[in-house]
């Protein structure tokens, strides 16, 4: 089935670190935010690293701003039967270098995970900003545990 990205990015005119994952999961989707799958940690390791509440949308959204953080993803639209990022197939990305004309405060991008990373790499390595690549916070990539990747997290934002 095809999909387009539901979500506008979340931006700041002081934003320093665009977090950027891959596409949406069916269940964010479903329930309208970014990471909104109940056992995905990308929520829990932020509200753990800053200490701030997460419960709902507006406070995701308060600490996002509060540490000028923002989040997108970077397939505009693909075919897609399941969540899992290797079931994405005839990817169209975002574009990047608008977002980052337009937001020229962005000094770093930090990946949620290899595929996005991967897809970034190959159509927008030339870009001049700095990347890294953070551990996937989705349920399904078990290799590392929450207080590795939160630790890997804090190192980075």
């Amino acid at each position: 089935m095809h999909y387009t990205h539901p979500f506008d990015p979340i931006l700041f005119s002081d934003t320093k670190i665009l977090i950027l994952g891959t596409f949406p999961s069916l269940d964010s989707f479903k329930y309208d935010f970014y990471y909104a799958h109940k056992r995905n940690q990308f929520w829990k390791i932020l509200s753990s690293i800053y200490n701030m509440p997460v419960e709902t949308i507006e406070n995701k959204v308060a600490l996002l701003r509060t540490h000028k953080i923002g989040l997108w993803d970077i397939v505009a639209s693909c075919e897609r039967t399941n969540s899992s990022d290797t079931n994405l197939k005839n990817c169209i990305l975002q574009d990047i270098p608008t977002l980052l004309k337009n937001y020229p405060s962005i000094e770093m991008i930090a990946f949620t995970g290899q595929k996005a990373a991967k897809l970034y790499a190959k159509e927008y390595a030339g870009l001049s900003v700095t990347t890294v690549v953070l551990p996937s916070p989705s349920p399904a990539y078990a290799k590392l545990s929450f207080e590795k990747k939160r630790a890997r997290y804090a190192e980075v934002i």
